[in-house]
């Protein structure tokens, strides 16, 4: 069904990189969700009405709500799917992560007040009338709420979406939610013990936790989030395929929405190579990350002394040293400038976040294991705290 209705409704389906076409998997998810959500809450909203449940009115209202997140999230991507203007030169895809957010605070929101109505159901408890009716929209309930959830799974691992995978798991959650519901309303038919008030806040519990793990997932590519490490290995090996690369630092990843990502780096090359050659290059590298990888690229280019032996020498005693103060550390943009008296060490300290030292603490101990090493050994050094 879901490939179906995606051959039907999505023109070049497999291009998930492009704007328009991710417009066109929210819109699809958008459709049916509101489509389903209004029938389901109208047919439990009446099944509740008839039971007396205020957990089934509850769902119905939750059902209602995820409507309401239904239509944010067609609006979100017709947002993001606008191309870039004079105000907004990368584009406005970071629309699709708001889009997300707005559908993680309404899960949230419903999770709070399900919770307060369902303990003063709780401190006064009422009979649930038990009917086949209302157990058979229940049912229903739950087994089109277990296939959203994975329809919009599918949507969202195709196009890698937060919003749309926070849609699937506001589903699950719901069809959990729902059985219980209906479980509670068969125990209360045959027991006569009231637990529609206690289910109601177990229901409430599994909102909450939907909402707060889907407003994780589209607060982390807002606030910077650290890139995928497949990705940048994939990249990593991409650039020193190329022979005259010596090594390359100071990866940076811009997310700006899905499809929208720009990166900067530096590259090494030897410091006698040709200019020119070197810059077609770092053209050429530039433009095959572009075709790869949807990434827009801007390389800078490290001239570094290679085939030295002392250079050579000199940056494998910094190395060990360096590796002494942390195992974590390592350096780059070595260079050496000798004179009369002493000799500098220039050079960057790759320091990741594992690293607890303060940037003065750590270059201090830095320049003092060299002092010790050789008298004659001034570092000058910059700590760079980019990981990628």
């Amino acid at each position: 069904m879901t490939q179906r209705l995606i051959r039907r409704f999505i023109q070049h389906s497999t291009q998930t990189q492009d704007p328009q076409v991710r417009e066109q998997y929210g819109r699809l998810s958008g459709v049916v969700g509101i489509i389903l959500n209004l029938l389901l809450s109208a047919g439990k909203l009446l099944a509740g009405l008839a039971a007396s449940s205020i957990a089934i009115m509850a769902d119905a209202f939750n059902s209602l709500s995820d409507a309401g997140s239904s239509v944010v999230t067609l609006v979100g991507f017709r947002l993001a799917g606008r191309r870039a203007d004079a105000e907004h030169p990368f584009g406005h895809g970071r629309k699709e992560y708001l889009a997300g957010l707005l559908v993680a605070l309404i899960i949230l929101l419903v999770g709070v007040e399900l919770g307060k109505s369902s303990v003063e159901k709780i401190f006064h408890p009422t009979s649930v009338h038990f009917s086949r009716l209302s157990a058979a929209v229940l049912a229903v309930s739950i087994a089109v709420k277990l296939w959203m959830g994975r329809f919009n799974r599918t949507l969202a691992r195709r196009i890698d979406s937060a919003a749309i995978a926070a849609t699937a798991a506001d589903s699950l959650s719901d069809a959990a939610a729902t059985s219980a519901v209906l479980l509670g309303m068969v125990v209360d038919h045959l027991t006569g013990f009231p637990i529609d008030g206690w289910l109601g806040v177990l229901m409430a519990l599994l909102i909450l936790r939907a909402g707060w793990d889907a407003a994780k997932d589209t607060l982390n590519p807002l606030l910077g989030q650290r890139p995928d490490p497949t990705l940048i290995q994939a990249i990593r090996q991409n650039v020193l395929s190329h022979p005259q690369i010596m090594g390359m630092h100071d990866l940076i990843l811009h997310d700006y929405g899905p499809g929208r990502r720009m990166m900067s780096f530096h590259a090494e090359v030897p410091m006698d190579a040709d200019f020119m050659e070197m810059h077609d290059l770092i053209d050429h590298i530039e433009r095959e990350l572009k075709l790869t990888y949807q990434i827009d690229t801007s390389i800078h280019l490290d001239p570094i002394a290679v085939n030295d032996q002392r250079t050579d020498t000199l940056r494998a005693e910094t190395v060990a040293l360096v590796r002494e103060i942390h195992p974590d550390l390592t350096i780059h943009d070595f260079r050496i400038t000798s004179g009369p008296d002493h000799t500098n060490l220039i050079f960057d300290v790759l320091a990741p976040h594992s690293v607890t030292l303060s940037d003065e603490v750590l270059k201090a101990a830095v320049i003092q294991a060299l002092s010790e090493k050789n008298p004659r050994y001034y570092g000058v050094v910059q700590i760079d705290r980019l990981m990628e």
